[in-house]
């Protein structure tokens, strides 16, 4: 029989990958919404503090063992920015018109950095209930560039800027498949079902 888990997120496509990854080891991932969840408060600078914060506040409220991811772009010119912020780095609340204004701001401020290194950062945490002392983290990078002409149809948020050298394209320029084995949360997600099948 496997064991339910709550993924704290409400990302449907979120889930279903996680959820196929995670079948072998026997683990039945829950979206935290269809146990009547809300979305955990992110305060923290660092993406694992706000992995596990998100982890913890669904765990509390489930009482089962849950998942929590927390990601974004950092850019070396920009110390890092817009970091745990990537999703609002323009302030922008409106979801329709957000990835467009994160990207600009994103070009504005680089506009006169000759250094144009980046990378997606992911932190993916599990634990097994809410007070786990011993949380397990994966984590994953996928390094880059920045562009300053969008390229690509696919993907989402700064995918289009996000250049990949060693492959000659955008991350928007490849299918969801290809992003999916090279991207910063699968290899976060690698890494933790690697500790999952050793703890």
């Amino acid at each position: 029989m496997s064991q339910r888990v709550v993924l704290a997120s409400n990302n449907a496509g979120k889930l279903a990958e996680l959820r196929e990854l995670l079948a072998p080891l026997g683990l039945n991932l829950v979206a935290q919404a269809n146990l009547g969840i809300p979305e955990a408060e992110e305060p923290h600078p660092t993406f694992v503090e706000n992995s596990l914060a998100k982890a913890r506040h669904a765990a509390r409220l489930s009482g089962l063992p849950a998942i929590a991811d927390d990601s974004g772009l950092c850019v070396a010119a920009l110390g890092g920015a817009p970091g745990v912020k990537s999703a609002r780095f323009a302030g922008d609340d409106d979801r329709t018109t957000r990835d467009a204004s994160n990207n600009a701001r994103l070009i504005m401020r680089l506009q006169d950095k000759v250094n144009r290194r980046a990378w997606f950062y992911c932190s993916m945490v599990f634990l097994r209930h809410a007070d786990d002392p011993q949380p397990l983290i994966g984590e994953g990078f996928w390094h880059g560039e920045i562009v300053t002409r969008p390229l690509g149809e696919h993907g989402f948020g700064y995918d289009p800027h996000f250049w990949l050298p060693e492959l000659g394209c955008t991350a928007a320029q490849l299918d969801s498949a290809t992003k999916n084995t090279l991207s910063h949360r699968a290899q976060a997600t690698r890494q933790l079902i690697e500790l999952l099948k050793n703890a």
